[in-house]
């Protein structure tokens, strides 16, 4: 899944992106309102992550810029701001969660997965899908006949976003925008690669090809 992070504290800003990442998110980073506005509206993030206190632009204006643009991503709001008028303010301008600071990181993790899943319609805390569970926390997956396989960190990402979107036609470079961070090489082939291991991990039939459409993720297997 991928995640703009937009908070201007750089040592913050440094400790979340390297632990989301480890958490199986593509984490992009924007250190002040005017960017983050820009990408937010310009790329496919599955999520945002949003200080209110940024520089240039404050992150409250940058909310409500987004969704007077008709942009719906799921936002989590990070502030040091306490009082309840403030959080008002916030959920008024749209965002979807909010967190005050200080904060345990693994709380604000939790709290981006179980919005992507209700983003997803997924309810529960796990993800499961037709006897496969995918255990997000250690990136493993256990298959019906109760095997639990390793998963790469790209493997993990890439079967995350399957099982989110069950039988839907998810072209490469769809796949690509949301399992890779801004940076990443469009043009590769690793996609493909990735499929492959998948396949070969939980059966091919559970990731089938639509010629010109891309790639689909059987939620039920014959």
């Amino acid at each position: 899944m991928r995640l703009l992070l937009v908070e201007d504290d750089k040592l913050l800003a440094d400790t979340l992106r390297r632990t989301l990442a480890q958490q199986g998110f593509a984490v992009d980073l924007a250190d002040n309102g005017i960017d983050a506005e820009f990408m937010g509206n310009e790329e496919p993030y599955d999520i945002i992550v949003l200080d209110l206190g940024l520089p240039e632009r404050p992150g409250l204006e940058v909310l409500k810029n987004w969704r007077q643009r008709g942009n719906r991503v799921p936002v989590i709001i990070l502030t040091a701001r306490n009082a309840w008028h403030e959080r008002v303010d916030g959920f008024k301008a749209g965002a979807d969660d909010y967190l005050g600071k200080p904060f345990h990181v693994e709380e604000l993790s939790a709290r981006i997965q179980a919005l992507i899943r209700r983003n997803h319609a997924q309810s529960g805390q796990t993800l499961e899908s037709n006897g496969l569970v995918l255990d997000e926390e250690q990136q493993k997956i256990r298959l019906p006949d109760g095997r639990v396989l390793e998963l790469t960190g790209t493997e993990f990402r890439l079967l995350r976003y399957f099982m989110l979107n069950p039988g839907k036609p998810l072209s490469k470079t769809r796949l690509t925008e949301h399992v890779y961070e801004q940076d990443f090489d469009r043009d590769s082939n690793l996609i493909e690669v990735y499929v492959s291991r998948l396949r070969d991990k939980l059966g091919k039939e559970r990731i089938v090809t639509r010629r010109g459409q891309g790639y689909i993720f059987v939620a039920k297997t014959q």
